[in-house]
């Protein structure tokens, strides 16, 4: 796992009160903001965190869509080969010549940031307090509970199995229905070149992911200007939950990925998309493509919007690593499966409640000399949940009191040998509660969590 720096924030009291929380772009738009709230306010790091730009000899991987569905064999070949290095090597690519119009996606944009300029008793109408709310509005990613807050409003909609869309602006529905149809048809192309490119056979991911019922999620991310883009947040280190996302952006840059323990500037190309690999394609390629971590920062001088498409597996989806890439020698499971749905709410939950992510023990747990320590999925999310709880006492005290519980006596596990188990696996559980964020999302236990888009 990837550690980033880790950073304090500001001057903030867990028991200060609450202040009234406005929109990002209502804060901005105010005549006399010269400086950020203290509670939008993060320190930064003296090293490390500071962003560069891709050296020429190792830039971000650009990934022509017309030779990927070219008839021409050769090209094909040559596209899917290259789809394989930017997927294992960055985790991230630009995708031009991909077919969808400059025009559609200029009105997508047009269509969202008309959302965004409707009154704030319109726009509260689709606050929402679920991962899986069909729509949901909001400031920061958690404004009620969050201790510093994050520098953007969203939006965010299921647009498939069902679509869902505000019915305000005018046109905003019409916008969206044909934008995501035009990327849910590429979404499926780009898949089948990933999946031929692990080996896998182009199909092999649309059917064990049951890609005709696929969830999928529609975001668009507002970061207002911000008087001190230095010390506020957009969104911080995260990865993402599905099997991919394709992102659209204004011509404003922000985005940042981190590569080889640094973080690179993603300079936007015109008319381009930004693909990038998200959690589940890391367990179901059993880690040969990671789930990349990226982040959005601020800029003092105009907006800029992101607007990700996530592509995950159907909901009820049972999501492991492929048979064929694992031998159990060489290539052992390295993931044990999980409910996509299931995963999307256990995470929020621990997130929201608890301020931890027990899900990434979940997802990180080897299944090695361990694996008599868990009886079946039901027993790891017992493991799981018992190993957030001692994280979070800090001297795994939790675990004798979880142990007295009826529901951890099923696990017929000794203390002394699960405490050795969940030391080992527990630098892989993100405490990233809203009240311990760093700017660069990390925590005291390293590697942020992928809960941001969703």
């Amino acid at each position: 796992m990837d550690t980033i720096s880790p950073v304090t924030q500001l001057h903030q009291e867990a028991s200060a009160p609450r202040l009234q929380i406005t929109s990002a772009k209502t804060l901005a738009e105010s005549s006399n903001l010269t400086s950020i709230p203290s509670h939008y306010a993060f320190t930064t790091p003296t090293s490390g965190d500071q962003a560069v730009h891709a050296d020429h000899d190792d830039s971000i991987p650009v990934i022509d869509f017309s030779l990927l569905s070219s008839s021409n064999p050769d090209q094909r070949s040559k596209a899917v080969s290259d789809l394989a290095k930017a997927c294992q090597d960055w985790g991230i690519f630009m995708l031009i010549n991909h077919g969808v119009p400059q025009s559609q996606m200029k009105a997508t944009v047009d269509a969202l940031m008309g959302f965004f300029d409707l009154t704030e008793e319109e726009k509260n109408k689709f606050l929402g307090k679920h991962v899986l709310d069909p729509i949901i509005y909001g400031t920061s990613f958690k404004a009620s509970i969050d201790k510093v807050l994050l520098w953007r409003d969203f939006l965010k909609m299921m647009v498939h199995p069902k679509f869902h869309c505000p019915p305000k602006p005018e046109g905003l529905s019409e916008a969206l229905a044909e934008y995501t149809g035009e990327l849910r048809k590429l979404a499926r192309e780009l898949l089948k070149g990933i999946s031929e490119s692990l080996g896998l056979g182009p199909g092999y991911i649309d059917e064990a992911m049951n890609m005709d019922s696929s969830l999928q999620i529609l975001a668009a991310n507002l970061y207002p200007p911000c008087p001190q883009p230095e010390l506020a947040m957009g969104l911080p280190s995260h990865s993402d939950y599905g099997l991919l996302t394709i992102l659209m952006q204004n011509d404003i840059g922000g985005l940042q990925v981190n590569h080889g323990g640094k973080w690179v500037k993603v300079d936007p190309i015109p008319n381009a998309f930004v693909v990038n690999t998200a959690d589940q394609l890391e367990i179901m390629s059993n880690g040969k493509y990671k789930s990349v971590l990226h982040r959005a920062v601020l800029n003092n001088k105009t907006t800029r919007i992101s607007i990700p498409f996530s592509v995950g597996p159907s909901p009820n989806t049972v999501v492991v690593p492929a048979e064929q890439l694992v031998d159990g020698k060489h290539n052992q499971a390295t993931y044990i499966s999980m409910n996509y749905k299931d995963y999307l709410e256990f995470k929020q939950s621990r997130v929201l409640n608890k301020g931890l992510c027990p899900s990434q023990i979940i997802l990180s747990m080897k299944l090695n000399e361990e694996q008599d320590l868990t009886h079946g999925l039901e027993g790891q999310r017992q493991i799981a949940f018992i190993a957030a709880q001692a994280v979070e006492s800090d001297e795994l005290e939790a675990l004798e009191a979880a142990f007295s519980l009826d529901r951890a006596r099923p696990l017929n596990l000794s203390l002394a040998s699960a405490k050795s188990f969940l030391k080992g696996s527990a630098s892989h559980c993100m405490n990233i509660g809203s009240s311990t964020w760093n700017r660069d999302g990390s925590s005291k236990f390293g590697r942020a969590t992928s809960w941001i888009l969703l």
